[in-house]
């Protein structure tokens, strides 16, 4: 399978380890993977799943990064699968966080069928094996 991993942050380069192990994984399982960042959003169409890893923007509320409704409006992303993972940063409000990014790729028509809060670069190696299995 034709994978995109996709780092949307905030904060510069706040989980570029998380999403190289993301894809790691994802390699280790025989996919075809690809690291994009966020403005790199028109080459979506051209995968057969999207993994979008990020963090919360700040520290209370859940609130996703600027660059995320961005992101997803350029890009023509109805009916695609997607998963949706989320660096923990913080003690407060992560599952609300969680959710605001799963609304964000529902709402321009992605199929979302897993989520997971990364806790670790192992963690995230290990959630890649899990992709496609």
């Amino acid at each position: 399978m034709r994978i995109a991993v996709v780092s949307v942050t905030p904060h510069g380069n706040g989980t570029k380890d998380y999403v190289k192990a993301l894809a790691n994984g994802m390699e280790s399982m025989g996919h075809r993977v690809d690291v994009l960042d966020a403005g790199d959003g028109y080459k979506l169409p051209g995968y057969d799943y999207i993994a979008l890893c990020t963090e919360a923007a700040g520290f209370w509320g859940g609130k996703m990064p600027e660059a995320l409704p961005q992101l997803l409006a350029t890009a023509s992303l109805a009916g695609m699968k997607g998963a949706a993972f989320l660096k923990k940063t913080g003690p407060f409000f992560i599952n609300k966080a969680l959710c605001n990014l799963m609304k964000a790729m529902e709402k321009e028509g992605m199929v979302v069928n897993w989520s997971e809060v990364l806790l670790s670069p192992d963690h995230a190696n290990a959630m890649g094996k899990r992709i496609g299995a």
